[in-house]
């Protein structure tokens, strides 16, 4: 797999927070040390986020100062990861409460084998995808969860309607028959989604299999918005909730009980309730987990956004 590495953009001045948004599949001889290294690491340097380590390598999405971010990427150089997907943007506070580095199975968690170090589908860069998902015998496919495709997708992709990831194998399987001797391009956030659904399809024997290098973080920083086949805007996992081309900060809302990202119109609804409760899981709470959460959004607001909290 040749991965090849983007510049990271001029962080604007109203961007005081760089976030860091990364990957690799290598081989991790020793991922509880490798844990304990990054955890006493991003510790030190004042980092918020997630990192998950596994045998099959890094995944997970940061923030800090300049100074923090650039030390963390250096050692992740020095711990062997030269091929890193690595994506920077800004927020304009800390969009992570605290840090964590979690020992998982798998870095994006599929739930079947494959081997996306060894296989994958075609790369397709950004000024190039426009192009092919409008050509008329490419089926587009979204490969995130549902609530990710709800803030925005490309459009005419197909959308799975999956709750998550993991998931995605059964409904290939389903829809095997309308695949089947056609093109197939894919798309997720940064990509790491798509290393792996590509190599599943490659591993049941789809050969004209695409995915877009960097993802739509990747498209939406190199893209013109005039020339953008994207609509809405993109899901991201931090509180910063969305972000548009150009990766400026969206203007959606994340409901803390379900995930959702919400607009305008869904906060002014009368069962929003921030970090309680929205429209699409009221009824799917209890009076006693409402209140849970309300207690834990007094906790939130009286944490703030000064640094990462336990």
């Amino acid at each position: 797999m040749s991965v090849v590495p983007h510049p990271a953009p001029e962080m604007p001045s109203s961007a005081p927070f760089v976030v860091a948004a990364l990957y690799q599949f290598r081989a991790v001889a020793d991922p509880a040390g490798l844990r304990e290294r990054l955890l006493a690491l991003g510790e030190a340097g004042g980092l918020c986020g997630t990192l998950i380590v596994a045998s099959e390598g890094i995944n997970g999405t940061v923030a800090g100062s300049r100074a923090g971010i650039d030390e963390l990427h250096a050692a992740l150089l020095a711990e062997g990861f030269a091929g890193l997907e690595y994506k920077e943007s800004g927020a304009s506070a800390q969009p992570f409460r605290r840090f964590k580095v979690r020992l998982k199975r798998e870095i994006v968690t599929l739930g079947v084998p494959v081997a996306p170090e060894r296989e994958v589908g075609q790369y397709v860069e950004p000024h190039d995808w426009n192009a092919l998902i409008e050509s008329e015998d490419v089926v587009v496919i979204d490969t995130r969860n549902r609530y990710e495709v709800k803030a925005g997708t490309f459009r005419g992709a197909v959308d799975p309607g999956i709750e998550s990831f993991r998931e995605f194998p059964a409904w290939l399987d389903e829809h095997a028959d309308e695949l089947r001797g056609k093109r197939v391009a894919m798309f997720c956030t940064g990509g790491i989604r798509c290393e792996k659904s590509t190599s599943l399809l490659r591993q049941r024997g789809y050969r004209d299999v695409f995915h877009l290098r960097g993802g739509i973080l990747q498209y939406l920083e190199d893209v013109p918005q005039e020339q953008s086949r994207w609509d809405g805007e993109c899901f991201v996992f931090d509180g910063r909730v969305t972000v548009g081309h150009g990766l400026r900060e969206g203007a959606a809302v994340m409901c803390h009980s379900c995930g959702w990202p919400l607009g305008e119109a869904e906060r002014a609804h009368a069962l929003f309730e921030e970090g309680v409760s929205c429209e699409h899981c009221h009824a799917r709470t209890t009076p006693e987990q409402k209140a849970a959460f309300r207690e834990r959004q007094r906790h939130f607001d009286r944490q703030g956004q000064e640094g990462c909290g336990a």
